[in-house]
C-alpha cells in the first residue's frame, strides 16, 4: 500500500486556513472550537440551541449537501463556536455523514469534541464515543435525556462511568436547560485550563496489535500523527480503505511534512 505525500515542506501551518477552506468554519480572534458529535435522535441538535441561542446559522459543508450548523456562546469571557456534526452511528465513513463527522474530529482539529449520547440507550450509543475517544483525547461525553431516563427508573451511576471512559461525563436533560451550565464547565476546563485526559483505549486481537505495532514507526514519522491518534491512523490504514488513504493524503498536504528519507521513495510513503 502506498500513501502519496509529495513535497509540502512550504506549505503554512495555518490552521484557521484549513478550517476555512476544507470544512467551511470561520473563527474570531482568540475563539475555541467545540465539535458537536452524537448518534440521530439523542437530542444533539437540542444541546447545540440550548447553548448558541440565535446566536447561530446554517449552510452547507463544502462541496456536500449537509447542512452544516455552526453557533457561538460566551462563558467567563471565552468565546466558543459550536460546530453540529451530522448525526452518525459510527465514524467508519459508510455515509456522507459519516465522512464529515470522521474528517472534521480527525483533521479539523477541534479544540474539543462533546459526544452526546442518549441516558436511555447508553449500550448503543457509547460505539461513536469509543470510536471519537480512539482519535482525540479531547473529548467530553454529555449523557443528555436524563429526564427521560429517570421517568424509564434507569439509574446511572456517572462517577463510576467517568472512571470507566477516563473522560469528563456532564449529565443533561438539554430541553430543560438541566447541566448544561456544568457542560460548558467541563468545555473550559479542557480547551482554556488544558485538563488532561485518559481515553478508554479498545485492545484487539494479538494479531491485529502485532499489525498495529510494525506499522506504527510509518504512521508517526506523518505530520498528521502530531493531530491524530497514531495507532487509530493505523487501524485504518489496515482497513485498506481507498478513499479514506486519500483523505489523508489531501490533508497531509496541508500539513509540514516531516524528512524521513529511509521510509519516502519517490514521494510516496510505503507503508
Amino acid at each position: 500500500m502506498k500513501l502519496k505525500l509529495g513535497d509540502h515542506s512550504n506549505a503554512p501551518n495555518d490552521h484557521s486556513r484549513v478550517m476555512r477552506e476544507q470544512f467551511g468554519i470561520r473563527t474570531t480572534g482568540e475563539q475555541y472550537v467545540i465539535a458537536l458529535a452524537g448518534n440521530p435522535n439523542v437530542g444533539k441538535s437540542t444541546v447545540f440551541n440550548a447553548l448558541t441561542g440565535l446566536h447561530q446559522h446554517t449552510g452547507n459543508w463544502p462541496g456536500k449537501t449537509v447542512d452544516n450548523a455552526q453557533g457561538h456562546y460566551s462563558y467567563r469571557n471565552k468565546s466558543f463556536l459550536l460546530v453540529d456534526l451530522p448525526g452518525t452511528y459510527s465514524l467508519l465513513a459508510h455515509s456522507v455523514e459519516e465522512e464529515i463527522a470522521r474528517d472534521f474530529i480527525c483533521f479539523g482539529q477541534p479544540d474539543a469534541t462533546i459526544v452526546v449520547l442518549d441516558a436511555t440507550s447508553l449500550e448503543r450509543n457509547l460505539n461513536l464515543a469509543l470510536q471519537v475517544m480512539e482519535i482525540s483525547s479531547k473529548v467530553i461525553i454529555c449523557v443528555n435525556l436524563i429526564d427521560e431516563a429517570r421517568k424509564k427508573k434507569l439509574s446511572i451511576n456517572f462517577g463510576e462511568l467517568e472512571k470507566e471512559l477516563g473522560v469528563p461525563i456532564v449529565p443533561t436533560a438539554a430541553r430543560n436547560g438541566e447541566g448544561l451550565s456544568d457542560l460548558q464547565k467541563a468545555v473550559y476546563s479542557m480547551v482554556v485550563e488544558k485538563k488532561k485526559t485518559w481515553p478508554k483505549q479498545i485492545p484487539y486481537s494479538e494479531e491485529v496489535e502485532q499489525a498495529i505495532s510494525a506499522l506504527l514507526p510509518k504512521v508517526e514519522a506523518l505530520s498528521l500523527a502530531s493531530l491524530v491518534n497514531p495507532k487509530w491512523l493505523a487501524l485504518r490504514l489496515l482497513d485498506s480503505d481507498v478513499s479514506f488513504i486519500e483523505t489523508i493524503s489531501r490533508y497531509a498536504a496541508t500539513q509540514p511534512q516531516k524528512t524521513v528519507a529511509s521510509q519516502r521513495q519517490g514521494g510516496e510513503f510505503i507503508l
